[in-house]
């Protein structure tokens, strides 16, 4: 990660219930900015299903991702792209980023594949690049929630399937922050690299599954589309993100 390309970051919706660890990674964000532009992208699991809960809704996953009903979507949309988006603009803008918030589809930025069998859901893909470049040009900081539309319907999108088609799309550097220090072992270790053929043989053991076969997934997808590697590390330590860019080797990389 050398070169001035966008960097973009998936934050998950859990890291914003942890007031200390958003504004710890928020300031360490500002210092990223300084060298590059800067790209967040955010889930909202756990606000998500709060807000369900509270609207009387029962909720499922199939593969990591989430079950979403059209009559569940004004709720989704509303925690997502309302209360958690809303909210880490705030945060961001106190950290000095000049955030913007967006929904994905915001000036056709992303276009949208629908998964039918998971309800109102949709694959992200690279759409049109003029609003966030313009914006970075602008030295604006975006920040996507995993909210698009189709033919006026609302669709909840995998926030890290949706950052994997931004930085596609931005031809930038993908890192993907998580709970945990990167992707694991059975034994809880931390796998430093892998490539598609190792990671093909965690899923098949079982090791990796759920929201982490995703998150792999939506890691190799860009690694293998830009021919460059991918992290996926954890937001406990901000600082490890500097080290990051300075070529450090911090969580799992990614290979293409």
């Amino acid at each position: 990660m050398t070169e001035v390309r966008p960097l973009i970051v998936k934050l998950g919706g859990r890291l914003l219930q942890e007031p200390t660890a958003i504004t710890a990674l928020l300031a360490v964000c500002q210092q990223i900015k300084q060298q590059r532009p800067l790209v967040l992208v955010h889930g909202g699991g756990a606000q998500v299903e709060s807000w369900l809960q509270t609207f009387g809704f029962v909720t499922e996953k199939i593969d990591g991702q989430r079950v979403s009903p059209p009559e569940q979507m004004p709720v989704i949309a509303g925690a997502l792209a309302g209360a958690v988006n809303a909210e880490l603009v705030a945060l961001a803008d106190s950290a000095g980023l000049k955030p913007v918030g967006l929904t994905l589809g915001a000036g056709g930025s992303c276009l949208f594949e629908a998964i039918p069998q998971l309800g109102a859901v949709a694959k992200a893909l690279p759409g049109q690049p003029e609003l966030l470049q313009g914006l970075l040009t602008q030295g604006f900081t975006p920040v996507l929630s995993s909210i698009g539309h189709s033919s006026g319907a609302l669709l909840n999108v995998n926030a890290d399937l949706a950052a994997a088609a931004l930085c596609q799309l931005l031809q930038g550097d993908l890192l993907l922050l998580t709970d945990v220090p990167g992707i694991l072992q059975a034994d809880g270790s931390l796998i430093p690299q892998l490539d598609a053929q190792a990671a093909n043989r965690l899923v098949a053991s079982g090791v990796i599954k759920g929201g982490m076969k995703v998150k792999l997934d939506a890691a190799l997808e860009t690694a293998q589309a830009l021919k460059r590697s991918i992290v996926v590390a954890g937001w406990q330590q901000p600082d490890l993100l500097l080290a990051l860019l300075a070529g450090q080797p911090v969580g799992s990389r990614i290979q293409p």
